[in-house]
């Protein structure tokens, strides 16, 4: 189906001539509970003018029966992609029937069957171009239209969409819903589902205005969903938005619905909002897991305006949403709600997602240069989100909060319901802020690479602070003093730089933090005096920003080979323990993990993963009963048991009846099954163990774990069939694929997977031209091979010129991130 593929040109093309008026979409799955039935019946009817004679329609689906143009049935020409449309009038009625299909990867409408109970849900997914796996559609961004939804389902089902229903009509089995017509709206965030799902309702009010409020889950989930919670940060949120925007929320209801087997974190769908059932917390959360819940909430509800209302007119300008929502969920979190230490985790987590996007090979500009939707698809990445958001928090320090809020407003009147590009949104922040931003833009949104910024010192009160790629930045550097045994603030210097080489005042200091404050996007360098301080003093520090700052350049110099491993591990063993923010903390131990088992040479492997192991168990141990440190330390242990077996006794224990085990810590579901994957990972659980867990949680959850533990046993025959049954089990959910991936690459292993190395590189091609593009993504992504050196991936990148560019950035940067790993072991092997 190479006629998937859109391109830029060919859709800038038809929405030049083809204007879009309204599409009535009629879906019909009362056949969903029967697994038997692959596909249901969907007819769309489409009113547009045209200025050509000739254009297409785009549907991926089982079949195309009928096409009607203008009253004439004409015959059907359809590649599997693209219905071909023909002599085509002014104004013309098109009406399409079709039958698509259920999805098991969550492109389109997923289809899924609760373990627990047997009851079927669904929901859809599009984004960025998945809406034509459901019904008949332009799927571009700049083609908006009035959409109105009929759907036929199950009597005694809820049925969304992002409209309320205007009719339903009923029989003995079945309900018909006819929902209101919607405002104009791209194809990709239209929405429905529809289930026996568990709802509570609620209202947000501000003065004589009044919206709906929705929460759902699956029924079975019901006890597990914090919906006062969610509710109460709705209603903060919507306060913030409303007064912020000045622009009242325009799409009626608001409905937030938490899905099985969903691809990414949330989905702003106008008055329908999905989330993934990872936010359901089945059993312990930190308060770390709740802020981010609550920073996705905001986020997906700044998209209401940012990106529903007004929305980018191709994938170009995906940052005009994606930057903004990831700032405001931040911005709004720490403005509205209890989460005010929201900032921290954004420096912490997000900005190194968008670190680690930015060096590599395949980087790009915030605004990017997307000329189909492969590119677009890979394009959702931590440049488009984190890096975005990064330097609009910059923009908002260099115009003010005030101006760039104002622009805001004025941007939403100005383009409510239409689409938009860069210089759109610059020219209304030029007016409310009287700055010239067009160089701003320059050096910041269409140029790519991270800047590294280091002080070198040239007096005891002079230095010059160096940037390694010349950008202007408005930052301030800390000067902490260590003061019996502490590392205290004695003040914060604001500087503006923009070149290369920066002469500044600034007195000598034991710690002296470059980018105190995280005002700018920028890695920074420790000098050998602060390096020394925070080795001795980190966790003293008071402000919680900037410990997560020291943390962000201890990583990035680790990664860098800068800071040895060793060095690394040894501040994370001395300071982690005594880490109060729990967001600071899981990222801590994360990157710890990674330094351990990736960033050591083979000859310190093992000893580096046995002390991380005891520093896992130790901090366990010691941390305060029923405290989220304690959940942090005891989901470190699991990660760190998978990889050396010390333990393996202590966690069988903690299993079979809770001896050994820390006062205070819930042995939930979860934390059960990521236990018992690390014992199946050194061999010291077998598969009658799986079955015995699964008899206590034989839920959706459960049964994506239990795969995942069959599938980390280290056996030359386990991992041969999970390496067969990732390929080529096509009945695989999307979840199960990635529960087989990750058992398949479980612990230290490297001797069950080299025999695959080689099979990897066959196989990539073919996968990618026949699966979906998620789910071959995770295929490409997620089994590429830990070899030992590089020659297998050069050797296919030589080869593959002419493979799929969206293949070949993947490749591409696995190839980067496994040279990092190999040189910086190389760095770390040198005594």
């Amino acid at each position: 189906m190479t006629t998937a593929n859109l391109t830029r040109d060919e859709t800038a093309a038809r929405s030049a001539a083809v204007s879009a008026r309204s599409i009535h979409v009629e879906i019909d799955v009362t056949g969903a509970t029967d697994p038997d039935r692959a596909g249901f019946p969907v007819t769309t009817t489409l009113e547009f003018d045209s200025s050509t004679e000739q254009t297409w329609v785009d549907f991926i689906g089982a079949s195309v029966s009928s096409l009607t143009i203008n009253g004439d049935e004409v015959p059907v020409d359809y590649d599997g992609a693209r219905i071909a449309l023909t002599g085509l009038s002014a104004t013309n009625k098109v009406v399409i029937v079709a039958t698509a299909e259920y999805s098991r990867s969550g492109e389109g409408l997923h289809r899924f069957v609760d373990p627990v109970d047997g009851e079927t849900y669904l929901y859809t997914h599009y984004e960025p171009a998945d809406s034509r796996r459901v019904m008949a559609c332009f799927e571009q961004p700049d083609m908006k239209s009035r959409y109105t939804f009929e759907v036929t389902a199950p009597l005694g089902w809820h049925v969304l969409s992002n409209q309320d229903a205007a009719s339903t009509v009923t029989t003995e089995s079945a309900q018909t819903v006819r929902f209101a017509q919607t405002l104009p709206l791209s194809s990709y965030i239209t929405c429905i589902a529809a289930g026996p799902y568990h709802r509570v309702g609620s209202t947000w009010t501000q003065g004589d205005r009044t919206v709906p409020l929705g929460v759902l889950c699956r029924a079975s989930l019901a006890d597990h969903l914090e919906s006062d919670e969610i509710l109460e940060i709705t209603r903060q949120g919507m306060d913030f938005f409303d007064d912020a925007f000045a622009y009242p929320y325009p799409w009626g209801k608001y409905d937030q619905i938490f899905v099985p087997e969903y691809n990414i974190g949330a989905m702003e769908n106008p008055g329908l909002v999905t989330f993934t059932e990872a936010y359901v917390f089945r059993g312990a959360s930190t308060q770390a897991q709740q802020a981010a819940r609550a920073n996705t909430i905001l986020h997906e509800m700044a998209h209401m305006w940012f990106g529903d209302l007004v929305t980018m007119r191709w994938w170009d300008d995906l940052w005009l949403k994606e930057s903004f929502a990831d700032y405001m969920g931040a911005h709004a979190s720490a403005a509205a709600t209890k989460y005010t230490d929201a900032w921290v985790a954004f420096a912490n987590r997000r900005k190194a997602w968008a670190y680690t996007q930015d060096q590599l090979p395949t980087t790009h500009p915030i605004v990017a240069d997307i000329t189909d939707l492969e590119a677009a698809k890979l394009n959702f990445d931590g440049i488009t989100y984190a890096k975005g958001a990064s330097v609009l928090k910059q923009l908002v320090a260099f115009v003010g909060e005030e101006a760039f809020f104002s622009g805001a407003r004025h941007y939403f009147a100005r383009h409510a319901y239409g689409n938009t590009t860069l210089g759109d949104l610059l020219v209304e922040l030029e007016q409310t802020s009287g700055r010239e931003l067009r160089s701003w833009s320059r050096a910041w949104l269409e140029t790519s690479g991270v800047t590294t910024l280091w002080l070198e010192r040239t007096t005891d009160s002079q230095a010059v602070l160096h940037q390694s790629e010349p950008r202007p930045h408005r930052l301030q550097v800390g000067l902490y003093d260590l003061v019996a045994g502490r590392l205290a603030l004695r003040e914060r210097v604001a500087l503006d730089i923009d070149s290369a080489q920066t002469e500044v005042a600034l007195n000598e200091a034991d710690l002296t933090l470059i980018n105190d404050a995280d005002l700018t996007y920028a890695k920074v360098r420790l000098d050998d005096r602060s390096l020394d301080a925070v080795e001795a003093a980190l966790s003293t520090i008071d402000d919680a920003l900037a410990r997560g700052l020291v943390w962000s350049a201890l990583w990035n110099a680790a990664r860098d080979g800068e800071l040895r491993a060793d060095r690394y591990l040894r501040i994370v063993r001395a300071h982690a323990p005594a880490e109060t923010n729990l967001s600071l903390l899981a990222g801590v131990v994360a990157n710890a993990a990674a330094a351990s088992s990736v960033y050591q040479p083979e000859g310190l492997r093992a000893s580096a993963s046995a002390a991380w192991l005891s520093t896992a168990w130790e901090a366990l141990m010691a941390a305060d009963a029923g405290s989220g440190a304690q959940l942090v330390w005891a989901r470190a242990l699991a990660d760190a048991a998978s990889r050396d077996r010390a333990r393996a006794s202590d966690i069988r224990a903690i299993l079979t009846d809770g001896s050994g085990a820390p006062e205070g810590l819930k042995l939930d579901a979860d934390l059960r099954w990521m236990l018992l994957g690390a014992l199946a990972a050194t061999g010291d659980a077998d598969e009658a163990d799986a079955r015995r867990e699964l008899v206590s949680d034989d839920t959706a959850s459960g049964r994506t774990q239990f795969v995942r533990v069959l599938a980390s046993r280290p056996t030359v025959a386990v991992r041969a069939a999970a390496w067969a049954s990732a390929w080529d089990d096509h009945t695989l959910t999307n979840d199960h694929l990635d529960a087989t991936t990750r058992g398949f690459t479980a612990g230290d292993h490297r001797d069950l997977t080299v025999p695959y190395d080689s099979d990897y590189f066959s196989r990539i091609g073919e996968v990618w031209q026949t699966r979906s593009i998620e789910i071959a993504r995770r295929l490409v992504v997620g089994l590429f091979p830990a070899t030992e050196t590089l020659e297998l991936v050069d050797g296919w990148l030589a080869a593959h010129h002419s493979a799929p560019a969206a293949l070949r950035r993947l490749v591409t940067e696995q190839r980067d991130h496994r040279a990092r790993a190999l040189r910086v072991q190389a760095l770390n092997d040198v005594i």
